[in-house]
């Protein structure tokens, strides 16, 4: 029998609701040959506020352990640090289990209501890949500020970052094999600002490179800017899309409010070959358990259409 151990983590507002929810989905899930088994852990601002820490090392070392983990929200807006930002140990959680691979659907399901005035027979249906341990996030306290007059945080782009993301990105778009609403062609879609930023020309640059092992898939480009609009002119246009952590976190968010709003949608994050894989809830229940790194070996997925995440059969 699969048994899959999976670390419960509430966190603070309505996260422990979400992940209670989340629970009992699973549970109901059970069969004869499938089981789970869940460990609570402590994360948030209200434990902060308790405690002084925000991510105890014994939450890290369970999430370490387990196969999954089913994580719900965390921050207060009234508990920040003194420069201001907020506690965000779900950042430093990704960072910590290198879980680079930030998978976000986005798909429009029928009764669910979208603010967009779609033309009939023009399905919302692509998936975000966002790089999740780099970018302007990879500044998470390191940031630096003079005085009340000046503040940098630096954006960073690795060659090794941008492969892997862009590696992934392709073989979903491969597994999905359906591609972009529009017209059924594999595509996937660079964003970024590669117009005006160094840093950017260089995740294009990277992107161009890994591409030519996937002839088989069609690469596109839009600016980051440009792309805004698009998301909401012509969603059916895309298949999959690829793109840094900051400008990812935003387009992710507008794309999730397009196919109903943001916390309708599960998103996904993935370390780049433990058997574990992460999972953040948010108002829906996505969860898939993987054995390698190409998505072989044992599954669970549970929603209303779970070929909708890439790794998903």
């Amino acid at each position: 029998m699969a048994h899959y151990r999976i670390a419960e983590i509430g966190g603070d507002g309505i996260g422990p609701d979400v992940v209670a929810e989340g629970v009992r989905v699973l549970k109901a899930a059970e069969t004869d040959g499938l089981a789970f088994s869940f460990e609570k852990g402590e994360v948030g601002a209200a434990l902060y506020r308790r405690t002084g820490e925000d991510l105890p090392r014994e939450t890290v070392e369970l999430c370490r352990s387990v196969d999954a983990i089913l994580f719900g929200a965390a921050g207060l807006p009234d508990i920040r640090h003194a420069d201001g930002t907020e506690l965000v140990p779900q950042i430093t959680l990704r960072m910590i289990l290198d879980l680079y691979a930030g998978m976000r659907p986005i798909k429009l399901y029928p009764g669910v209501p979208s603010p967009l005035n779609l033309p009939a027979g023009q399905p919302i249906d692509y998936v975000i890949f966002r790089e999740n341990t780099e970018g302007l996030f990879a500044s998470l306290g390191g940031g630096s500020k003079v005085g009340e007059d000046l503040a940098v945080d630096t954006l960073v782009i690795t060659r090794k970052g941008t492969e892997r993301i862009v590696r992934r990105a392709f073989e979903a778009c491969r597994a999905r094999g359906k591609g972009a609403p529009a017209d059924g062609i594999s595509r996937v879609t660079c964003v970024d600002k590669a117009n005006v930023f160094r840093s950017y020309a260089f995740f294009r640059q990277v992107f161009q490179e890994t591409a030519r092992a996937y002839p088989d898939v069609r690469t596109d480009f839009a600016y980051v800017d440009a792309m805004t609009m698009y998301v909401v002119q012509a969603p059916w246009r895309y298949d999959v899309v690829v793109l840094e952590n900051m400008i990812g976190d935003i387009l992710s968010d507008l794309g999730a409010a397009t196919a109903g709003r943001d916390g309708r949608w599960a998103r996904a994050m993935r370390p780049p070959s433990q058997s574990r894989i992460a999972r953040r809830f948010a108002g829906s229940f996505c969860c898939c358990f993987k054995q390698d790194d190409l998505g072989r070996g044992a599954r669970c997925c549970l929603r209303s259409d779970p070929g909708d995440l890439p790794f998903c059969p």
